[in-house]
């Protein structure tokens, strides 16, 4: 008799080989949300200042020591504060991964059914495109999609690597709580895995994009979410997705800075 494995185990076992350090890096905590579990304030008074007032000076001088130096300033802090981050550049960058993180469950409220209007029919997949734009937005309004493939150089460096990954999963795993899904099963790692890989590709995508108003980003994204079967629905539980997804999804996530 075949031996019988829990169904999350299962899952991961059924994935292509190459998906699978993708679906374990989470496997060993328990899926649950913050929401349940608050988490704590991630930066101090100093920090917070010192890192709002340098994300200002990005679009000008990237993400670089001088940023910070520049939003120590104005801060009212000597340069020597920038001590506080010895991450260096990639302390800014995480600033505004976190920060835009958690600022979506306030920029982005989904009515009840009854109020709910016409355009966000269709779902958990249109609600979470919906909020896959608005992220995508937060880029364009703090003026750092001209300097995002720094970012992602930054967030490339091996000791950037882990942060770098797990902010990109906990951005999913919002987005997918945000939009209403509440199923905790086998495909909790898979939905959350796909889109990851969704937001890093149209993410990269929009460093590029000349059109007006990003409108071949989104176009690019609708594309990309057909593709991974999330438009309309929830993601394929039986992981048929993966086999055909199972290379770019990689390819993906190492341009965000993962080593898989």
């Amino acid at each position: 008799m075949s031996p019988r494995y829990p169904a999350t185990l299962r899952s991961i076992l059924r994935a292509p080989a190459n998906l699978r350090p993708l679906l374990l890096q989470s496997s060993g905590r328990a899926p649950y949300h913050s929401h349940e579990h608050p988490e704590s304030q991630p930066y101090r008074g100093a920090e917070s200042a010192i890192l709002s007032s340098a994300l200002a000076h990005v679009p000008a001088h990237g993400f670089t020591h001088h940023a910070l130096v520049l939003g120590a300033k104005d801060a009212g802090y000597l340069d020597i504060s920038t001590n506080l981050f010895p991450e260096g550049p990639f302390a800014l960058v995480k600033y505004h991964l976190v920060t835009q993180r958690l600022g979506l469950k306030d920029r982005f409220n989904f009515p009840g059914p009854a109020q709910q209007p016409q355009k966000m029919a269709g779902g958990v997949g249109r609600k979470v495109r919906a909020l896959v734009l608005e992220r995508l937005k937060g880029n364009v309004d703090a003026g750092v999609v001209g300097r995002w493939q720094e970012a992602l150089g930054v967030m490339s460096l091996v000791e950037n690597v882990p942060q770098s990954a797990r902010e990109l999963w906990l951005l999913s795993d919002e987005m997918w709580f945000l939009a209403g899904d509440t199923e905790v099963d086998g495909s909790w790692y898979t939905k959350r895995a796909s889109l990851a890989a969704v937001y890093a590709a149209v993410e990269v995508y929009q460093t590029t994009d000349q059109s007006t108003e990003f409108r071949d980003t989104e176009a690019f994204l609708d594309r990309r979410l057909e593709e991974v079967k999330t438009v309309g629905g929830l993601v394929s539980g039986t992981l048929e997705w993966a086999g055909f997804q199972a290379g770019a999804l990689v390819n993906l996530m190492r341009s965000k800075g993962v080593r898989i």
